[in-house]
């Protein structure tokens, strides 16, 4: 079927709108529930567009909703082309995407190319005959003559990356769990089915695609075994030096490939999951202009709240991104921390978290919002009879994602508003921190960043504007964005004191404090920032535009 699209195209308004726009993502189990059974579906997300239409962000991201079994809550998908009733139906999915569409906003489907579920049919076809045309595309393998593994290989979620596989007589390739077999990308056949994936959801209308970990595309061709890192024996994932399992160079052309077939569509995009906190890697994702139209940097969710640590992340990856190219700014997602826990502090907290608004709303690049991000929303403590998180089980409770993956806080209520149901995950505290309060409460984040929202889609130095760094007294980070238009100047204070800085003079027609009731100060040649505070200033066209 031909699926609805926006109105409010680039040929129409000027604005592409995966560089220009926001974009916000949702973990499909934690929005809202619209049947009871204390897990959020698509007819949730559906009943909830207001509040994103209201908020102005410009795409939604779909954690996976695909069939699955569940071993790694849709990360192990079993059929690509359909929806998990746990989530609804495909008509469910077509009038959210119809529904969407109508109020301008785009959606993304969370790909998952580099494994499937053992439940897939292809992989249960793979395995009962040697000869099956599926058999390569998963990587089966005997052992080593001495009978030892087939390499050296170790999974991420913990122990050898081969289970021996008795109806297959062999083993088989696994990164994650040994429910999520790798798929191989070598063979023909199975970039020819995946391609028709994707072109069976782009026939469908949706916007586009964040790809999961998209540097494991390829592996080596002979699976050669894996360096050992000197003095890191023993070590286990992070005692090998990964130079044949990801990163491999060829993964590029694939790339090229998959490029090639989003571009038979208008204004469709991709987004690539490059778990790697190394920029000079990111970048060459997007090789030139024709791979991946945006690559995570994943070495701003990792640094602390430090104004030069960021600055310097935020200044190296602008620099990095090739010209074709387009940054993009992150700080939480369902695999992270969420940075209100990470930046939190006892007298400054809340204050950290209007500061990150400001700098993920106003620095170079696509913003990517992870739901709840908008009211504060902290990890949550779950106790250990609570945790559903597959690395609580293979590596430590510890190392669970559940406390950022906790329901939506909508209204002070039992079931915060999420469900009538007993929740899949314990609720955070929504009587101290939920949507309906903060929509009442113009001095609440969520206003700021409706307000942020707002002056972004407004002022073209915000949006596509280039960035330079400015210099700016010890724990601050300062910078302008310059359009031939306009000016904007932004300065964050990370530091507990107040400060006194010059950003260069003139005076602002426009612009935002993260301070509820502060006012732009008439001149930028003195700026006073309190502490753990900022502003975004607009200024005329500059000549050095």
């Amino acid at each position: 079927m031909a699926g609805s699209r926006p109105k409010d195209s680039e040929s129409t308004t000027g604005r592409l709108w995966w560089r220009d726009g926001v974009v916000y993502q949702i973990y499909p189990r934690s929005f809202q529930d619209s049947s009871g059974d204390g897990i959020g579906d698509l007819e949730g997300i559906r009943r909830r567009l207001d509040h994103l239409e209201w908020l102005g962000v410009d795409a939604i991201w779909l954690s996976p909703c695909f069939p699955s079994p569940m071993a790694d809550f849709g990360y192990d998908v079993s059929d690509y082309c359909d929806i998990d009733p746990m989530f609804g139906s495909l008509d469910d999915f077509d009038r959210l995407l119809a529904d969407a569409h109508g109020r301008g906003i785009r959606i993304l489907l969370d790909w998952v190319p580099c494994h499937t579920s053992d439940q897939h049919p292809w992989f249960q076809e793979a395995r009962k005959d040697k000869e099956s045309d599926k058999r390569d595309w998963f990587f089966f393998r005997d052992a080593k003559p001495d009978g030892s593994l087939p390499n050296n290989w170790l999974s991420i979620f913990g122990g050898p990356a081969w289970e021996w596989d008795e109806e297959a007589g062999q083993y088989y390739l696994h990164s994650f769990l040994k429910e999520q077999p790798d798929l191989n990308w070598r063979s023909p056949g199975l970039v020819s089915a995946m391609h028709g994936v994707l072109r069976f959801w782009l026939d469908r209308g949706v916007d586009g695609f964040r790809i999961d970990v998209i540097h494991r595309l390829l592996k080596h061709p002979e699976l050669r075994d894996l360096p050992v890192i000197p003095g890191r024996e023993g070590h286990g994932y992070g005692g090998l030096e990964h130079v044949h399992d990801e990163n491999h160079p060829d993964v590029h052309a694939s790339l090229r490939d998959l490029r090639k077939v989003i571009d038979e569509y208008d204004e469709r995009m991709t987004v690539g999951e490059v778990y790697v906190t190394d920029p000079n890697i990111t970048k060459d994702y997007y090789g030139k202009g024709d791979e991946l139209n945006l690559a995570f940097n994943f070495a701003l969710v990792h640094a602390p709240f430090d104004a030069a640590r960021i600055g310097d992340e935020i200044a190296r990856f602008d620099a990095l991104v090739p010209a074709e190219g387009w940054p993009d700014i992150v700080l939480s997602s369902h695999d992270a921390p969420r940075h209100a826990s990470r930046f939190d502090h006892p007298r400054f907290g809340d204050d950290r978290a209007r500061l990150a608004a400001m700098l993920l709303l106003t620095a170079r690049g696509t913003p990517f919002l992870y739901y709840g991000e908008e009211i504060g929303m902290r990890q949550i403590p779950i106790p250990e009879d609570r945790l559903q998180d597959p690395l609580a089980w293979t590596l430590h409770p510890n190392a669970s994602r559940d406390g950022s993956r906790t329901p939506m806080q909508w209204e002070p209520v039992a079931g915060g508003g999420f469900s009538e149901g007993d929740p899949w995950l314990p609720m955070g505290d929504s009587e101290r921190r939920c949507v309906a309060d903060q929509r009442e409460d113009p001095a609440s984040l969520l206003w700021l960043y409706k307000n942020l929202l707002t002056l972004r889609r407004a002022s073209p130095a915000l949006m596509s504007g280039s960035f330079r760094r400015l210099e700016a007294p010890e724990g601050v980070f300062a910078f302008e964005r310059l359009h031939p238009e306009q000016r904007a100047v932004v300065a964050l204070n990370f530091g507990e004191d107040p400060i006194t800085l010059d950003l260069g003079g003139g005076a602002p027609i426009g612009g935002l404090t993260t301070t509820y009731g502060a006012f732009l100060p008439p001149d930028l040649s003195s700026v006073e920032l309190t502490e753990a505070s900022g502003l975004v200033a607009l200024t005329g066209a500059s000549s050095g535009a």
